[in-house]
Order: structure tokens, then C-alpha cells, then sequence
């Protein structure tokens, strides 16, 4: 049973000192265990396509499992090794320890999440939040830290089996008693009491859709609280009898679900992106930043929109980015430069909006990054935004703005992506080659079937 007991915050939100060490998060995560009397702990980690694995070990096991990580066979697992270089550690993030808000008969959990190392205790170069992590390093080296929020959108039906809506209504709807909405507060209250900060969650445009948007965190942090957001919504959805999804595009004719992607650049507490005399207060740097992302946006499409359904989702008409441009005011536009709050120069970000949330995070916010700095150290000159709303413009008014357009299906995504260096580079040989070997058998999954359009479109005609 899914429950709030009392606020507990995760070791990593915890007040810390600098020197405090893996010993010190080790003894940590050790008396909080007895303390609470916690008898399972989680740990978690992802294949290359973001879907969470993990392994439960009693409390008996804990400081061992600290200490010397655990062993397990990583040839069943999507992406990862050879049969024949199948043992794999998981070595778990003493940081990330949280008790999860569940009591089943008494029993109480938490979870961890995990690098993967070889047995030899190398870096396991498909291990997707290793890819991040090394990313998160090289900016490190320059004193920057990337920081992101995630605004994640979702849909409540009543069974997998059974696509019923919970309601007709739309766009903040503020009713108190609808069935989603409680849901929604249940796990936001879930999410609260493991210390994840919930700034925003609303009804969205759709009927039977919602938005839970996460306060900015570092990456890993947030690419860590995207994976446990998703686990904890289908799994209260299912103690309480329905289903919910991330699927980008489930019902024909509605809007979709993206996670539009909030991203700066500090240098300790000074936010990097932020210019008082620039109109939209970006600074050059976080002009080239954006310039990147553009320049690369179609080359990461593949990881940032990984399945076939993502492109029902990325077409023009249904408030989801298809061309590539910029602006502020324009929610048609792929990036967004949200307006600063007052006196606020930590507010100063930019919304890339066309991720979905069924991405594999880590490699997403990794990508994103990677383009980003691309542009800055390339100087990158950013073109003049778009205000216009591009899906009233035609062909010729988009060429003469050099609006471009992001990939149309999966194939073109991934045709994009396999002439990529910097996804190579960013991603890994093992990875990048893993990944888009897994995409193309999903498409040629896809175009071998026959849908109910072509029987219903074609079967009166011929």
C-alpha cells in the first residue's frame, strides 16, 4: 500500500559539508536503516532504453553490498553485454538512498540507484548513467554545473486493457474530486515525503491528462528523480486500479505528452545564461548554448524521441514542436526562453520542448548538454527569434526564416543519428551502437504490421 508517513529526505538533499565522504554516506545510509527499521532496499538502474531494472536485498545485506557492490548476469538485460561478458557489478549510490513511501503488511523499503562497473571495476560502458556522469565531468573541469527541471506530462485511464478517460475537461481544470486529480495528489504527496520537490502539477490540455513538474536539480539528480516519478505514478495508478502512461501519443486527435527540458549553466551560484542588457537576458554564452541545441537537435532527436509513437506526437496543431527555431513569447517554437522572474537571475533557463517522457534520461540530458556546449565552444551565433506562431506559416515563410523541421518518423530519426560524431562521442561506441541496433528492429517491427487505418482506409476501395 502506497502511503505518506512522514517527510524523508534522500541522503543527497541532506545538509552536508564537503568533506563528507562515501564512509560517511555508507554510516548514513546504515543508521537510517536501523532507525526506520527498513527490511528491503531497491536498487535501480536502467538499460540502454531507460526502462528501470532492479534487484531487492535484505537489510542483512546492505553494508556488504556497499562495500563490494552486487554481482548479476547483464546478458538478459536490453543492451547491455555479450553472453560471454555477461557478469556485471551494481554498485550502489549511497547519495541517492530514500525509503520509499510503501508499506506492504509492515514491511518497510527504500531504494538506491547504481553505477555499473566490469569485475574488474572498470566503468561498464553501457551503463546509461555512466554516460552522464562523465558528461557532467568534463563540464566539472570548466566549474560549471548543469542544472535542469522537467516538466512531465501523463495519462490516467482505467485499465491497460481498457483506454477509458477519467474526465472530458482540459487545461487546469481545478476540480478537488476528480479521479486523476487524486491520484496526482497521492503521488505528488509520495514523491514529497522521499524529498523530491514538486513546484508545479495540473490538469493538461487533454481529457485525462496531467503534468507533474519537478523543481531544477543538478542533471544526475534530476535524470535519477525523472526515473523515480515515473516508477512511483504507474505504480500508485495500479494500487488504485488504473493506468497510467507516458506513452508520448495514446489517443488519436489529442494532445500529446512531452517533458520539456528547463536547462542552465552555473558557475558555483552564478547562473552563466543570465545578461541584464540582452533583451531576452541571455547572456553569449547561453546564445551559443541555444544555438547548439538547434544546430544539433535533429542528430539527437533518435534518443530524445525514442519509439515509433514519439513522431504521432512531434506534427503540427497539437501545441508539440515540429520545426526547429527559437523564442520566447512562442510556444510553437522547439526552445523557449522563458521570461526571468523578477530579481530572479538563477530563473534564467532555457525550455527545450520536444523530449517525450519515455526518453532513457540520462542519455537525454547528456545529448542535450553535449549539443549545448558544442555551440558554445564552436561561438555559435544565434538567429533571431520566431514570435510568429510557425504552424500558421507556409512552406516558403519557413524556408525564408530557415526554419527547419525535426525528423518525421523513427527512421528518419534514426538515419539522422547514425551520421552523428557527437552522438558517437557522446554517447559511447557501446551505447550509440546498442541503441540505434535497438531502434531498427523496433522499426522493422513497426512497417511489417498492418493497422485497422489501412483496413478501414483501403478495404472499401480495392
Amino acid at each position: 500500500m502506497w502511503y505518506v508517513d512522514v517527510q524523508f529526505t534522500p541522503m543527497h538533499q541532506q545538509e552536508s559539508t564537503v568533506s563528507e565522504t562515501k564512509g560517511e554516506l555508507k554510516e548514513g545510509v546504515l543508521r537510517r536503516v536501523r532507525e526506520r527499521g527498513i527490511t528491503g532496499i531497491w536498487v535501480w538502474f536502467t538499460d540502454i532504453i531507460g526502462q528501470l531494472k532492479g534487484v531487492e536485498i535484505a537489510r542483512s545485506e546492505l553494508e556488504d553490498a556497499l562495500d563490494h557492490g552486487l554481482g548479476f548476469d547483464g546478458s538478459s538485460v536490453e543492451g547491455f553485454a555479450r553472453i560471454e561478458e555477461s557478469d556485471l557489478m551494481a554498485i550502489p549510490d549511497p547519495s541517492t538512498f530514500a525509503e520509499l513511501p510503501v508499506n506492504h503488511g509492515g514491511e518497510r523499503l527504500a531504494q538506491m540507484f547504481c553505477d555499473l562497473v566490469t569485475p574488474e571495476g572498470k566503468p561498464y560502458p553501457g551503463d546509461s548513467r555512466q554516460v552522464l556522469k562523465r558528461m557532467l565531468a568534463k563540464l566539472a573541469e570548466r566549474g560549471w554545473k548543469f542544472n535542469v527541471g522537467a516538466e512531465l506530462e501523463y495519462f490516467y485511464f482505467a485499465s491497460q486493457q481498457n483506454l477509458e478517460l477519467f474526465d472530458s475537461t482540459g487545461y487546469f481544470d481545478a476540480s478537488l474530486i476528480n479521479r486523476g486529480t487524486l491520484l496526482r495528489q497521492k503521488t505528488v504527496k509520495a514523491l514529497e515525503s522521499m524529498g523530491v520537490r514538486c513546484e508545479y502539477s495540473h490538469h493538461e490540455v487533454a481529457p485525462s491528462q496531467h503534468e507533474i513538474d519537478v523543481r531544477y536539480l543538478d542533471g544526475l539528480r534530476m535524470a535519477d528523480t525523472v526515473m523515480t516519478v515515473r516508477f512511483l505514478t504507474k505504480e500508485i495508478a495500479r494500487e488504485n486500479d488504473a493506468f497510467a502512461t507516458f506513452l508520448p501519443k495514446p489517443v488519436f486527435g489529442q494532445n500529446g505528452s512531452g517533458m520539456h527540458t528547463h536547462q542552465s549553466l552555473f558557475a558555483g551560484d552564478k547562473n552563466l545564461f543570465y545578461d541584464a542588457a540582452d533583451a531576452y537576458n541571455l547572456s553569449p554564452l547561453a546564445r551559443s548554448y541555444i544555438a547548439g541545441l538547434l544546430k544539433h537537435i535533429t542528430e539527437i532527436t533518435l534518443v530524445l524521441n525514442q519509439t515509433v509513437n514519439s513522431y504521432k506526437r512531434l506534427v503540427p496543431g497539437y501545441e508539440a514542436p515540429a520545426y526547429i527555431c527559437w523564442g520566447q513569447k512562442n510556444r510553437s517554437a522547439l526552445v523557449r526562453v522563458p521570461r526571468m522572474r523578477v530579481n530572479k537571475e538563477s530563473s534564467a533557463r532555457c525550455e527545450l520542448r520536444s523530449p517525450d517522457p519515455v526518453c532513457n534520461p540520462y542519455l537525454a540530458f547528456a545529448c542535450m548538454v553535449a549539443a549545448g556546449v558544442r555551440g558554445i565552444d564552436q561561438k555559435l551565433e544565434l538567429r533571431p527569434p520566431v514570435e510568429e506562431d510557425i504552424f500558421k506559416l507556409n512552406d516558403a515563410q519557413r524556408r525564408d526564416l530557415k526554419i527547419g523541421t525535426l525528423p518525421g518518423n523513427l527512421i528518419d530519426a534514426i538515419h539522422e543519428a547514425e551520421q552523428s560524431a557527437l552522438l558517437r562521442e557522446t554517447l559511447g561506441d557501446h551505447i550509440f551502437d546498442g541503441f540505434i541496433h535497438n531502434k531498427k528492429i523496433e522499426w522493422d517491427q513497426y512497417r511489417i504490421q498492418v493497422t485497422d487505418y489501412e483496413l478501414k482506409r483501403y478495404l472499401p476501395l480495392f
